[in-house]
């Protein structure tokens, strides 16, 4: 019985752990996800390296087209982009 109660701190330490480092980390990411998948073209996004873009084509499930100035275009990978600044409206059908 003893040992049990030497495992109960080690237990709450953990659940501790759990709730404020690991779970709000999974819940950023499926944010974040989300957010990629969303992406269309007309968005402006800024990247992890901190280049502000317009999204221009959406590729394929890992990339996009980005126009960062008028004649400037490059291919990012979609992880890479860190927020959407300016989303576009849907287009009406």
């Amino acid at each position: 019985m003893e040992a049990i109660g030497s495992f109960i701190p080690l237990i709450a330490i953990i659940a501790i752990m759990y709730f404020l480092m690991i779970r709000p980390q999974m819940q950023q990411r499926k944010a974040h996800e989300a957010m990629v998948q969303a992406l269309r073209r007309g968005d402006e996004i800024v990247t992890a390296g901190g280049l502000f873009g317009k999204v221009t084509k959406v590729k394929d499930e890992h990339e996009v087209e980005v126009q960062l100035a008028e004649g400037v275009k490059v291919r990012v990978v979609r992880s890479t982009i860190a927020r959407v600044v300016n989303k576009t409206e849907p287009a009406s059908e």
